[in-house]
């Protein structure tokens, strides 16, 4: 393999760069040629590609975001769409592609290599960590650790003005980040899709905290909990108790700023790893992280499992803000 393609989709993580960096020194360490595709699969679909080199890659370890940027791309999901990427690639001389990003990047990946016989790799590159196949997807590390500055910072008003704060984290389905960044925090209590929880039990437990004594509290909220956004939840509470409730919403500011050590780490290795599965003649997978090792997976894998969150931290943070 002489020539690799590489890209980012979806939404962009902290620590996309140190992995576009990583691929691209890899590869040349390696004496293959990195071409890069802007734009994900739309600059795939429309030619968008520019050559790439190690000093292409000089200084970006430590920003956010991505170099090579990131879209969506419907023309992508549709068989002309494809045709027009794989001619692209042809025309290139790509004979693999890295791609970085998460479950909807995985399956055009995936499609690629089954459809088309392009020889490909997914890294993991998602803050909600719901990925199949890998401990921690990158950027996840950051995005917790934007939340847990979030919620010290709250607390103080929170404290300040006695009142009830909800504050709204990113996962869409996956409570990952709202379970980390809320034992991290040391939050009155959770809200996450993956451990239903009545509101009324929530609201008990506001309650005996009050009575202990307690001024204030914190819930978190992952985007994607059944009760509804930290909004509704908010208007819920406000029906049912007398709190005097405000709300934050992260949105956005999850997936901005500098990846944090373990996500450069994480990145640089997950990086390296996709070019020499590709120099090696493999294709079709993702690569990830477990206890401590490399795990090859293929693609279809990571999004058809699904990746449980560890219920024992759940009841640890309830036992801790009794």
């Amino acid at each position: 393999m002489k020539r690799i393609g590489l890209l980012t989709s979806g939404g962009d993580s902290p620590g996309m760069n140190s992995a576009i960096r990583a691929v691209v020194r890899k590869a040349m360490y390696e004496r293959a040629e990195i071409i890069g595709v802007r734009r994900g699969f739309k600059g795939l679909v429309e030619g968008d590609f520019l050559p790439m080199d190690s000093r292409s890659v000089s200084g970006i370890i430590n920003r956010g975001g991505t170099l090579l940027l990131s879209s969506r791309c419907e023309e992508f999901k549709t068989r002309r769409g494809q045709r027009k990427a794989v001619e692209n690639i042809k025309k290139w001389e790509i004979d693999g592609l890295v791609v970085i990003g998460g479950d909807g990047s995985y399956h055009g990946a995936y499609a690629l290599y089954k459809t088309w016989g392009i020889p490909t790799v997914g890294i993991p590159g998602t803050i909600d960590n719901d990925l199949w196949g890998t401990d921690i997807t990158i950027g996840f590390d950051t995005a917790v650790n934007i939340a847990v500055e979030a919620i010290d910072r709250i607390r103080d008003t929170a404290t300040s003005h006695e009142r009830l704060f909800i504050i709204e984290v990113m996962g869409k389905t996956s409570g990952f980040i709202a379970l980390y960044s809320g034992v991290a925090g040391g939050v009155e209590d959770l809200l996450i899709p993956e451990m239903p929880t009545e509101l009324e039990n929530i609201i008990e437990r506001l309650e005996i905290g009050r009575k202990m004594g307690k001024v204030s509290s914190i819930l978190v909220v992952a985007e994607g909990d059944e009760e509804g956004g930290a909004m509704e939840i908010a208007r819920k509470i406000e029906d049912k108790v007398d709190y005097e409730t405000r709300v934050l919403i992260l949105g956005h500011l999850q997936r901005g700023g500098p990846p944090t050590a373990l996500d450069r780490i994480l990145a640089t290795r997950l990086g390296a790893m996709a070019v020499e599965i590709l120099l090696e003649g493999g294709g079709g997978v993702a690569v990830g992280w477990v206890n401590g090792a490399y795990k090859i997976i293929p693609l279809p894998e990571a999004w058809r499992k699904k990746k449980k969150i560890d219920p024992d931290l759940y009841l640890l943070n309830l036992s801790m803000a009794t």
